[in-house]
């Protein structure tokens, strides 16, 4: 098999597993798949949205470099956790705003997921192939943290942007609102905690704090989609 099949599948394999893994979840009324290849097709389109709408305005910004724990949190929030999922949540709207599958609360997860993994599923083709001579390692790093941080990341916005539809009209906009901040939260505190760890040395408070906080995250996702499946 040819250098870059192999480095094409180590990519993207990760990111189709986990799209496999809440599509089986919805056991009750599953999405057609074609409704799944397109919102991953807007996962791609965010990675975009990030280069040429947030790319330029970070550019004007100074953001101090990732080798001190200061800088670190301040690389992760601005150059990732803020634009991606605000990219993220931008192209979820704009594929579920008409869409009439989205019926019910686990839509918006497994929708949301599809979303992320189709970001997560880019953005590593391009790691993999800018790291070409150590693709299998930083493959197999970013399959375990990465991908499924993504993941992550897009249950929570998929929980949220269910609640905002279909749940109390009150909490509307609260919930919206969740839809972003959460995720650019877990996002921001997830690279930051990765970038603080290679700032210092790899010190075990960091380590033990990403630790915790993939474990909260891993835990907490599990809740959500339970929910999600008893209300639908």
């Amino acid at each position: 098999m040819p250098e870059v099949v192999k480095i094409l599948i180590a990519a993207v394999l990760p990111a189709l597993v986990l799209i496999y893994y809440i599509y089986r979840k919805d056991k009750y009324q599953r999405e057609p798949v074609r409704q799944l290849l397109k919102a991953f097709g807007y996962g791609i389109l965010s990675v975009f949205v990030v280069l040429w709408i947030f790319g330029p305005a970070i550019a004007m910004v100074t953001i101090p470099e990732p080798s001190t724990a200061f800088g670190a949190f301040w690389n992760a929030f601005l150059t990732a956790g803020l634009p991606e999922e605000v990219a993220k949540l931008l192209c979820l709207w704009l594929f579920l705003r008409k869409n009439p599958y989205f019926d019910e609360y686990i839509d918006g997860i497994v929708y949301a997921v599809c979303v992320g993994m189709g970001f997560a599923a880019f953005e590593n083709v391009g790691y993999l192939f800018s790291n070409a001579d150590a693709w299998r390692e930083i493959g197999l790093l970013r399959a375990i943290l990465s991908i499924p941080g993504h993941f992550f990341f897009a249950v929570t916005m998929g929980y949220f942007y269910s609640k905002a539809v279909f749940g109390d009209p009150a909490k509307r906009i609260w919930n919206f609102a969740l839809a972003l901040l959460v995720p650019v939260l877990l996002h921001g505190l997830f690279d930051a905690l990765l970038m603080t760890s290679d700032a210092v040395g790899g010190s075990a408070s960091a380590i033990m704090l990403f630790g915790g906080l993939w474990f909260y995250m891993f835990s907490t996702s599990k809740k959500r989609i339970r929910e999600h499946l008893k209300n639908s």
